[in-house]
């Protein structure tokens, strides 16, 4: 690593820091409605957002900075096993097929916001709404960390900051400067400002992994000598463990890790609340149809990102915290020009996806909670103001997250934010199809997936951590080490069957149900498939 600063490659980085910047306080003017001031148009696009547009917010939304950096930074350290990233985008775009276009058709008819929104519509349930709220929140926070984590990468690779010993302020100035324009123009544009930047993040991107992919192994004498690096790499025996570092094909005791970590991250990426902001931010269901046919070009570029690991051991790069890995593999391997092209790429593909999840957790605060529960007569005007009051609380908190604590620890929250979003899916997707599970049940089994993920994470040790040092344990009944979400999930699923079936047989109220079957495959120009507002703001959203 360089001792001083790379002023090439920062000089690189800036510009397009400066241009992306540009971009999203001039997104505020883009398809500018006649009435900004509503959740409709200021954290849905105004539900406006054609194929293209929607494939770049939902690329950039899905594929982000900690992407970029820990999927390959995951093979660098432990292997092959890091690939598990790679078959589960492949699983989650038949899934979404099958239901993403019925929560597009019934949001759209109802003019459902967010998730919670939906579930309180279906089931006639506030605290089941609430409960999908509060974990979308708390799911998101770390993720939004783990972003600011990836910018942060950069900007030590770059020398930026200075080193351990510097003031503290002087250090992390950069990262707050970062953070400072991506709050002002999350806060003036709203979604449209990380709709019309990612096309900036995923044009560089693509063109990076492209060279990466090609100049590197030249460099590097091939991918037989790459992979001959790697194999000796993860023989020799991890001080910490006592166990070979890794291998590059998984071994038979990883199998059903391997397996059960690509199914429940193939289930909950989608329950995640900015995957939903992005999707109800298109203008049809056709336009969700076309998508998740198209998506999986992002797979490809996954799967290409993810040899970079390889690549970091056999250029002889060493790093202490393997998230600097690849910002350090680039440094080394290109020119410092095109080095500031892949670290732009990097912070760039941090501010979208943050843009995102902020305004996608500010909504379900707004909607669902302060509208629910503090201020039900809340105007739209007033919906709007708070939630770009709480997109930038959410911001703070993810920054001071960021600067308190380790990094290991922001990753391994992120990981348990997954196994909390998980618990989501059975009232989501199953009330999309269905409203046989009781309102109450689905709270019950909600709690205990939730109570169960939770306590086993904490359980988890790693050489680093005693507690949450990961996201696999022990399956009960089974023995095999799996994926706690998935088993989480599974033991949520039985309660709320269980306990549909006893609250059924006690006639226990189930809630009432403003949703009807046809408007969960209704499209745009439909009879009667208008978005549903209130009085003051019909004829203004659109």
């Amino acid at each position: 690593m360089n001792d001083g600063v790379n002023g090439v490659a920062l000089a690189v980085f800036i510009f397009f820091f400066v241009l992306v910047t540009a971009m999203g306080f001039l997104a505020a003017r883009w398809r500018k409605a006649a009435n900004e001031h509503t959740l409709d148009e200021w954290g849905l696009g105004g539900r406006s957002f054609g194929t293209w547009v929607t494939w770049f917010l939902l690329g950039g939304d899905l594929y982000t900075a900690y992407t970029f950096v820990a999927v390959p930074a995951a093979i660098y350290a432990a292997g092959a096993a890091g690939f598990f990233a790679v078959p589960y985008t492949i699983l989650v775009y038949p899934l979404i097929f099958t239901f993403l276009p019925r929560l597009w058709s019934v949001s759209h008819k109802h003019g459902y916001v967010t998730t919670s929104d939906f579930v309180r519509g279906r089931f006639g349930s506030k605290g089941l709404s609430l409960a999908v709220a509060v974990t979308g929140i708390l799911a998101t926070m770390p993720y939004i960390a783990l972003q600011l984590v990836g910018i942060q990468a950069v900007l030590d690779v770059m020398g930026v900051g200075g080193g351990e010993n510097t003031n503290w302020f002087v250090k992390d100035l950069p990262l707050l400067l970062a953070f400072g324009v991506l709050a002002a123009y999350t806060y003036s544009s709203g979604l449209r400002a990380p709709a019309l930047i990612a096309f900036v993040k995923d044009t560089l991107i693509y063109l990076v992994i492209a060279v990466a992919i090609i100049y590197i192994p030249i460099k590097l004498g091939g991918f037989d000598e790459i992979f001959a690096s790697a194999q000796e790499a993860y023989s020799q025996t991890n001080p910490a463990t006592g166990a070979p570092r890794g291998a590059v094909v998984p071994g038979e005791a990883g199998q059903w890790t391997y397996a059960t970590l690509a199914l429940g991250s193939a289930l909950a990426l989608f329950m995640y609340p900015h995957s939903i902001t992005a999707t109800l931010s298109s203008r049809s269901r056709e336009v969700i149809r076309r998508n998740t046919t198209i998506l999986p070009l992002y797979s490809l570029m996954l799967g290409l990102l993810a040899l970079l690991g390889f690549m970091a051991i056999a250029a002889g790069v060493k790093v202490q915290n393997g998230q600097l890995a690849i910002p350090q593999l680039f440094e080394n391997m290109f020119p410092d020009w095109f080095a500031g092209v892949a670290f732009a790429a990097i912070g760039i593909g941090a501010l979208v996806p943050a843009a995102i999840m902020s305004i996608a957790a500010a909504n379900l605060f707004t909607r669902n909670i302060y509208k629910d529960f503090i201020k039900p007569d809340a105007t739209p005007r007033q919906e709007t103001a708070v939630s770009k009051i709480v997109s930038l609380l959410v911001k703070v908190g993810a920054l001071i997250f960021v600067l308190t604590m380790d990094k290991t620890v922001a990753i391994n929250f992120q990981l348990l934010g997954g196994i909390w979003i998980l618990q989501t899916f059975p009232a989501l997707v199953g009330g999309l199809f269905t409203r046989w599970f009781h309102r109450w049940a689905l709270i019950g089994g909600w709690a205990v997936g939730m109570i169960y993920g939770t306590v086993a994470a904490y359980g988890v040790a790693s050489p680093t951590q005693k507690h949450f040092g990961g996201s696999s344990k022990e399956i009960p009944g089974i023995g095999e080490i799996g994926y706690i979400g998935l088993t989480a999930f599974v033991i949520n699923v039985l309660v709320a069957v269980v306990l549909t079936f006893v609250l059924r047989a006690v006639k226990a109220p189930e809630g009432v149900d403003e949703t009807k079957p046809e408007d969960y495959t209704a499209d745009v120009g439909d009879p009667g498939v208008e978005v549903e507002l209130p009085p003051a703001t019909a004829g203004s959203a659109h």
